[in-house]
């Protein structure tokens, strides 16, 4: 297998940005920005690393990316013509549709009965989770570094030694009475 060429890569990784963008919305990083559609203010899931997950050989995905931004072009072309758009050939197909036909092709592609369904729905999840959780990067330096997924849920930064501690109960009160027989460490008897 031959190493992409930079026009590929530039292909793939605008149209898999442009997916994880319509899965987890979020803003433009420059006027110029054609990849990510602006449906909204803040950090989506690029801003979030979705990129940067995908690309880590643990999603197993990473192989594939190209692949499936192939798939993905294709899949647009052909609602394209259903639909008589005509798009806009400086930009690969995915990026040239606006977001309502971004969302409309994602949701054709996962919908239940599409022969490549979980394809699709895994690579959405994954977007998810970079916006969610971070999974790729230790949580306490997303925070640090302004993760807008984490922020958005109200992750606390760790104290000053790293660890988390929560001296008022996180749901704002206590879920059960203590056992009377639980150490002052909170160990049980």
């Amino acid at each position: 297998m031959r190493p992409p060429t930079s026009d590929e890569e530039q292909t793939r990784t605008m149209t898999i940005e442009a997916y994880a963008d319509t899965i987890v919305p979020g803003e433009k990083r420059s006027s110029d920005d054609r990849a990510i559609a602006g449906a909204t203010t803040g950090g989506g899931a690029v801003a979030a690393g979705a990129i940067e997950l995908l690309e880590w050989d643990a999603t197993g995905l990473s192989g594939a990316l190209g692949d499936l931004a192939g798939a993905l072009n294709e899949h647009t072309l052909a609602y394209a013509a259903e639909l008589g758009l005509a798009l806009d050939e400086s930009v690969p197909p995915f990026v040239a549709l606006s977001f309502e036909h971004r969302t409309a092709m994602v949701n054709r592609l996962t919908t239940p009965g599409h022969p490549e369904k979980p394809l699709w729905v895994s690579l959405a999840l994954f977007c998810n989770m970079a916006f969610d959780s971070a999974a790729h990067l230790h949580t306490a330096d997303a925070i640090a570094a302004g993760h807008p997924g984490l922020i958005a849920m109200g992750i606390e930064k760790p104290d000053p030694d790293g660890r988390w501690r929560f001296p008022s109960y996180s749901y704002g009160r206590p879920l059960a009475r203590l056992h009377p027989d639980t150490t002052p460490s909170g160990s049980p008897a």
